[in-house]
């Protein structure tokens, strides 16, 4: 093998790291156990996968533009109380509001979408308007989203009891499927997934907010001197990045049939860490939808995959501590050799 086809094959495994992982991933807990390799295994993987895939589309709109977002699990949370409390079955005894009337189950979806986003919005304001770096910004709405939850979660008659009794027709939204009852039919829940990345992807490579995205992330005092209006671009980056979490906390309230105040705690760290696995950069201005989803499945596989072959839970937290170390190490030393 010539200089020439070296680095060519250097380049290639460089440039397709994750989905080779991904693939030995695979590979590897097959031939522990061959009933890996199925159909129903790969939608349960896909299943579980479908509402953190929508969480680190989120956050990966905060950490292109060089930022971070510490917020995103608590948001998912509240936005999983909120539409949770109330689309609950008339006749169940112990009903968060007790004289609400079943609503359309469109309305505190969207209800519970717009207070992600609000949330989000408000992170976007204090990053671009009073410059708290990103992750200071976050890490006190964090705090914020958790104690406003909690005084809502505390609400009397329910009082910090989990919420339970919700509407046959929300629950189908999570965990109902297309197609006959069996192997090859697909959750309405990883459909959601597949529409919410189109539609990020979509914004990503052929709108100007997208643009704007990156050369923030690449440089922004170059996004200033071009013309952009980096202010404006933040705002509204973060508060679609909200939006997303919210419509994360709805679909994961409708796909385990309740939801607490404790919903999505710590998600945020997983949805940064496969962002970073997926070819994110941690110095802003580098993603792709495609590594995101890759870097979601990665995380799906081994939490699976592991548990599926018996490995203890233990070895998979310092399997995925070892994949987010390597990830940020290769991402950092392709950013110096650049510079």
């Amino acid at each position: 093998m010539n200089a020439l086809d070296a680095k060519g094959v250097k380049h290639f495994f460089s440039q397709n790291a994750i989905y080779i992982i991904l693939v030995l991933l695979i590979i590897g807990i097959a031939v522990a156990d061959p009933n890996f390799i199925g159909i129903t295994t790969l939608r349960d993987i896909l299943l579980q996968s479908s509402t953190r895939v929508i969480i680190a589309l989120g956050v990966a709109f905060v950490l292109i533009t060089g930022g971070t977002d510490l917020s995103a699990g608590r948001i998912v949370g509240l936005s999983a109380v909120v539409s949770a409390s109330m689309l609950q079955m008339s006749d169940y005894p112990r009903k968060f509001f007790p004289n609400l009337p079943e609503l359309p189950i469109i309305v505190p979806i969207v209800l519970a979408i717009v207070v992600g986003l609000i949330f989000g919005l408000i992170n976007g304001i204090i990053v671009a308007k009073f410059h708290v770096p990103p992750f200071i910004a976050t890490l006190g709405s964090m705090v914020i989203v958790y104690g406003v939850n909690s005084f809502y979660f505390d609400m009397k008659p329910n009082q910090s009891q989990p919420i339970g009794g919700l509407s046959k027709e929300f629950s189908k939204l999570g965990t109902g499927y297309i197609g006959p009852n069996g192997t090859y039919s697909i959750p309405y829940i990883v459909i959601i997934a597949i529409v919410v990345s189109f539609i990020v992807w979509v914004i990503f490579n052929n709108t100007r907010l997208g643009k704007n995205m990156y050369a923030i992330g690449g440089n922004i005092q170059a996004a200033n001197v071009s013309g952009i209006n980096v202010s404006r671009n933040l705002i509204y980056i973060y508060a679609i990045a909200g939006a997303l979490y919210g419509l994360a906390g709805v679909l994961e309230a409708a796909r385990t049939g309740g939801a607490t105040n404790n919903y999505g705690n710590m998600y945020e760290l997983d949805a940064i860490a496969a962002c970073v696995v997926g070819g994110v950069s941690t110095a802003g201005g580098v993603g792709r939808v495609r590594g995101i989803l890759a870097g979601v499945l990665i995380f799906s596989v081994i939490n699976y995959g592991l548990t599926f072959v018996g490995v203890s839970p233990y070895w998979q937290l310092i399997i995925k501590g070892m994949i987010i170390v390597a990830a940020v190490a290769f991402d950092i030393r392709k950013y110096v050799a650049k510079k």
